[in-house]
């Protein structure tokens, strides 16, 4: 058992984070042992697909005898959301020393390093192994990930501010136990009781933990990997395009004008293909321009309108357009 002890300023000092490169290290769990979560099934099948089968196996090495993982992989973000690179250098700045207690201390099987030139050895191929992991497997889903983790941080600090410590961790994990003062982390590696001392508590939550996860090594600044709520669909397929839907949206003059403005073309032009009055054009494109779907520019005496990015993804959204026009100016 591995447990905090929170004083008042720590929880003062309690707050969330988002980690890309957390994110990617505790995905290399799930290749390893598909059967610790089953909603990741379909990504796990998708991504050994997309791996140079020569990484495969030195990614899994990352990955501790009972499934732990090295604490200079996963280095305490400073701000609440950085990016992969900017930790990425963190990891790279990490000293020997400390690259061959993580090791040592998650289990890591294979040859250790043994001393300092092999330890950077070590570090320096790791970070080049997930950077090129993180660019195929997780950089491309990010965005929909992100979507999760933020919702879900949402969902705790309410806890947090309607009840307290107690709330927040009450159905984060059954592993999870608050009692005064202290959180404890039941079925660990690690056995250590840390005190907090004013250095507060950071948590972040995670698509691909299975289970609360503190740093292994009790020289860590208190912080916890917790699994994410909402999940569950994170993988479904979305759901078919539907025309009608965008219709429905905009009405149908405004959807058909839409649909021409993958051109630049004048109101007039427009009128005469859509068979109405230039005037009843105008106010379509007016609240087109406003809503941002439509752009327009002058072309000597003529203002030609032209759909926005933002316009091709709707479009291409409901219409289920793949190729055309709107993929061949590479805005979706």
């Amino acid at each position: 058992m591995i447990s905090y002890e929170l004083g008042v300023e720590d929880l003062a000092d309690t707050r969330f984070a988002i980690s890309p490169l957390c994110e990617t290290v505790f995905s290399l769990r799930v290749l390893r042992d598909p059967g610790l979560h089953a909603l990741h099934l379909p990504w796990r099948r998708a991504t050994l697909g997309k791996l140079d089968p020569a990484d495969v196996a030195p990614l899994l090495s990352l990955v501790g005898e009972k499934l732990a993982l090295p604490d200079f992989l996963t280095p305490r973000p400073a701000t609440f959301a950085p990016a992969f690179d900017e930790e990425l250098s963190l990891v790279r700045r990490t000293v020997p020393e400390l690259v061959r207690r993580d090791l040592r201390a998650a289990l890591v099987l294979g040859p250790a390093p043994t001393d300092d030139a092999s330890a950077v050895r070590f570090r320096d191929a790791a970070c080049e192994l997930l950077r090129r992991y993180w660019e195929l497997a997780i950089e491309p889903v990010w965005p929909r990930m992100r979507l999760v983790l933020e919702a879900d941080m949402t969902y705790r600090a309410r806890r947090l501010a309607v009840g307290g410590a107690r709330l927040l961790f009450a159905d984060m994990h059954p592993n999870l136990r608050w009692h005064e003062g202290v959180l404890s982390i039941s079925k660990m590696i690690g056995r250590h009781h840390v005190a907090a001392s004013g250095r507060g508590l950071l948590l972040m939550p995670s698509v691909f933990a299975h289970k609360p996860a503190p740093p292994v090594s009790p020289e860590e600044p208190p912080s916890l990997v917790y699994p994410s709520r909402a999940v569950a669909t994170l993988w479904t397929p979305p759901p078919a395009p539907d025309a009608a839907a965008l219709t429905a949206l905009l009405g149908a003059p405004r959807t058909r004008l839409l649909h021409l403005l993958d051109e630049p073309l004048p109101t007039i032009e427009l009128a005469r293909r859509l068979r109405v009055t230039p005037s009843a054009v105008s106010q379509h494109l007016r609240v087109l321009h406003a809503t941002g779907l439509a752009a327009r520019a002058r072309d000597g005496r003529q203002v030609l309108y032209r759909r926005t990015p933002l316009g091709d993804q709707l479009v291409a959204r409901h219409d289920g357009v793949a190729g055309g026009p709107v993929a061949s100016r590479g805005r979706v």
